[in-house]
């Protein structure tokens, strides 16, 4: 249902608010560059820190951008499940083609928890949902075994995962159903995931890089393994780079760097240390991105 290069896109702000123009602008520059679906309000969107109401805006602004081009997956997740069905519940309503749902976080539920949450959230609102799961953002991760439980359900298609363990990967691959839509969390592990046989990647890379991501795995469809490595390789400074500090500190740096957005956070994120700009200048610059 789901794959290629997909962005989580940044949440641009200025003076405080949301920047709803740049904000269009970003999701024409991903369109334009071969980019196969957007999440608006992932992580990578500070969700974290918007308002209900900025949460709504930015799904309807990047459905109205998108224009039906590609897919708009919106993030709905929250640690309370009534809280995760509100924000899913809108997200089908304003008219998204799917959920991307992170674990609960903090408060750290069992495994059975994670599935009594993910069916109530199922079974409330008839969207296709994507599980994710990162472990180190949430302090919980989701196993293998909970994953192929949850792939039973019907309008759960997929999952981003971004636990970095290959080995719990291949466990997810083994244990789920074929038409099921995994995808890697991880810009580091996309090229590797593919060739185990992930669908794609849910990528914070790609808000900088789009045709690039978007290449790899257009070059892995065609066959052309040698071309995605290589790929894969030439954008390893800058993949490391954007994760140097605390996501998605670097990547909206490197988007003011660029000119698409202000060099603005919500606290308490703030500014990239002066060494750290340094190394992320470097690597956009090695790539000819500025």
């Amino acid at each position: 249902m789901f794959k290629g290069a997909i962005t989580a896109i940044i949440t641009p702000f200025s003076n405080g608010r949301l920047d709803a123009q740049a904000l269009r602008k970003l999701v024409a520059f991903q369109i334009r560059n071969g980019i196969s679906g957007i999440v608006p309000c992932g992580t990578t969107g500070e969700s974290a820190t918007l308002s209900f109401e900025e949460h709504e805006k930015v799904i309807n602004i990047v459905i109205d951008a998108a224009r039906g081009k590609v897919p708009v997956i919106a993030g709905t997740g929250s640690n309370n499940t009534k809280e995760a069905v509100t924000l899913t519940r809108y997200a089908r309503k304003s008219g998204a083609d799917a959920a991307l749902i992170i674990t609960p976080y903090y408060n750290k539920p069992t495994q059975k928890g994670l599935f009594n949450h993910y069916k109530a959230i199922a079974g409330e609102v008839d969207i296709p949902i994507i599980l994710y799961n990162v472990p180190g953002r949430t302090g919980v991760n989701m196993t293998a075994e909970t994953v192929a439980r949850l792939a039973e359900i019907k309008n759960i298609v997929g999952l981003k995962e971004a636990s970095g363990n290959l080995s719990q990967i291949c466990e997810i691959i083994r244990s789920t159903p074929k038409d099921f839509c995994l995808l890697s969390g991880d810009d580091a592990l996309y090229f590797p995931m593919l060739m185990l046989g992930a669908r794609g990647v849910i990528s914070v890379t790609s808000n900088v890089a789009p045709r690039e991501m978007a290449d790899i795995y257009e070059a892995c469809v065609a066959g052309n393994i040698e071309r995605a490595r290589e790929i894969h390789f030439r954008l390893w400074p800058l993949m490391q780079a954007l994760f140097i500090e605390t996501s998605p500190i670097p990547v909206k740096t490197a988007a003011a760097m660029m000119g698409m957005i202000k060099e603005e956070f919500r606290m308490p994120l703030c500014e990239m240390s002066e060494a750290n700009r340094k190394t992320l200048a470097k690597a956009l610059v090695g790539l000819k991105i500025v």
